[in-house]
């Protein structure tokens, strides 16, 4: 049995649904189910007897004990975080707490518990922690992309937060032997998102009739990984990646915030065009630039095809259409998580910048 930290938000929901598609390893998914956490993202395993869900904390030490020895648990996939630059900016405690203090007390309980694991399930055991390209700051037009031994600049809360986490499990690991492996991703995309950030923000901004919002000039340039990529990767860094080690995902898609929204409103004028005709492009508009963004992230995920054969299937194209495509396709689950406190949170860092 393995254990998914953050396991109905976003990245742990895809996963967990990818994972049990694939192994017959039962999961337990433990999430705080704080505004990103949607029970509604795990519908389908709901009568599945190889998943159970837990409500809970990942600084809750006796929980999580408890739930490692009772379970008998032989990998924890550790995705719970606070993910959001723009919420980083307007309350960093939130992300120390989680990123930082949360990650330490999973930590600790890993280690007593593999501590007292017999040493065939102990050399067995797994702790594969989930972290982000932008722990390495941002990277001029011409740079090279990240490679995972570039220097740490972060720049965002978030970021630090994160970075402060990478550093705890490495230290962990060669410290106190604790076998772990940390992956680095880029920005992921597809269904269960939550509207947020950037692709899902536009896609029913867009079908509301509202102004699409870009910040300053729109080039700041990301990595794309569409999210079961990332997650066939995972799996594969899971089951045989090198203890200690990290390893980049990314999806070898650079790409422009303006050039994203603009492919983003040519799908949907082609999949679920106006009634007027006009194209979704026309409510595009500028808003004042988020301060500190980072220019540019890039992956060079070379390591991971080298020593794990994993590269990604999806094109960014592919992959938007069918992000796309669901969100069309899904208006329940887009209601349920569009609640007042999300249109507050809205107003608040978009509307209010322009």
């Amino acid at each position: 049995m393995i254990l998914v930290t953050g396991g109905a938000g976003f990245i742990g929901s895809n996963f967990i649904l990818d994972w049990l598609s694939h192994a017959d390893t039962s999961v337990i998914a433990l999430d705080k189910l704080t505004y990103a956490g949607n029970l509604g993202n795990l519908a389908a395993l709901t009568s599945d007897p190889r998943f159970t869900f837990v409500q809970g904390d990942i600084g809750d030490t006796g929980l999580v004990s408890q739930l490692l020895s009772t379970h008998q648990i032989h990998a924890v996939v550790h995705f719970a975080a606070e993910s959001h630059v723009d919420r980083s900016i307007h309350g960093a405690e939130d992300f120390i707490q989680t990123n930082i203090l949360g990650t330490f007390r999973l930590l600790e309980a890993c280690r007593a518990y593999w501590a007292g694991l017999p040493k065939a399930e102990a050399a067995a055991f797994r702790f594969l922690h989930v972290s982000t390209d932008e722990v390495f700051g941002s990277l001029s037009a011409e740079a090279a992309p990240f490679t995972e031994t570039h220097l740490y600049e972060p720049n965002s809360p978030y970021s630090a937060s994160k970075a402060a986490s990478d550093h705890l499990v490495r230290a962990w690991h060669h410290t106190y032997g604790l076998p772990v492996v940390t992956t680095n991703c880029s920005n992921n995309y597809g269904p269960y998102q939550f509207p947020e950030k950037l692709i899902p923000l536009v896609i029913l901004k867009a079908l509301a009739g509202d102004p699409l919002p870009i910040y300053g000039d729109g080039q700041q340039i990301r990595d794309w990984l569409f999210v079961t990529d990332h997650c066939a990767a995972i799996r594969e860094v899971l089951a045989r990646g090198t203890l200690g080690e990290t390893y980049n995902i990314g999806g070898w898609n650079e790409q422009a915030n303006l050039s994203v929204v603009h492919a983003i409103c040519e799908l949907l004028d082609r999949l679920s065009p106006r009634a007027n005709g006009a194209s979704y492009a026309h409510q595009i508009t500028h808003v004042a630039d988020r301060p500190g963004h980072d220019r540019r992230y890039a992956i060079d995920a070379r390591k991971i095809e080298r020593e794990l054969g994993w590269r990604p299937s999806e094109t960014f194209e592919t992959g938007l259409e069918k992000t796309v495509q669901w969100y069309l396709q899904n208006a329940d689950w887009v209601q349920n998580v569009q609640s007042g406190t999300y249109r507050d949170w809205v107003r608040q860092n978009y509307t209010e910048r322009s």
